[in-house]
């Protein structure tokens, strides 16, 4: 029993450590193009660990199946962060690969295509609003 007690301790003091140390990032998106949002043709929202979005994959990546919605990553482990937004025309990406032909695209930025990064203390939670349209589309 007492062995019990002291796992459950362990865990419950793991937790609550990772709890206060994780980052939390909040991303509402907005999509105003004239492309249909369902559950084939969806929006992600990806999350990147650098401003050069073209240096490798996310580290993590979230799927909206309307034209505005919240997705929330957890446990970021690195500040600042960046957030692209890319909208699949096709209904066939999954997006493990860059975006077909044709995905309208935006990014957290006052300023594009130069990403503004995403500053969240450990155990906090940063909101951020993302809005795009057709303007930027892949060739």
């Amino acid at each position: 029993m007492r062995n019990c007690i002291r796992l459950a301790l362990v865990f419950g003091l793991a937790f609550s450590a990772f709890a206060e140390n994780g980052r939390t990032i909040q991303v509402d998106v907005t999509y105003s193009g004239s492309g249909k949002v369902d559950a084939t043709h969806k929006i992600y929202v990806a999350l990147w660990d650098s401003a050069d979005m073209s240096s490798g994959p996310p580290v993590g990546t979230k799927a909206l199946d309307s034209k505005s919605g919240s997705v929330t990553f957890n446990d970021v482990q690195k500040a600042p962060a960046y957030v692209s937004v890319a909208f699949d025309p096709t209904g066939n990406w999954a997006a493990d690969s860059p975006p077909p032909s044709g995905s309208s695209l935006g990014m957290y930025s006052a300023h594009p295509p130069k990403p503004d990064p995403i500053e969240v203390a450990p155990g906090k939670t940063a909101k951020v609003k993302v809005t795009f349209d057709d303007t930027n589309k892949v060739p």
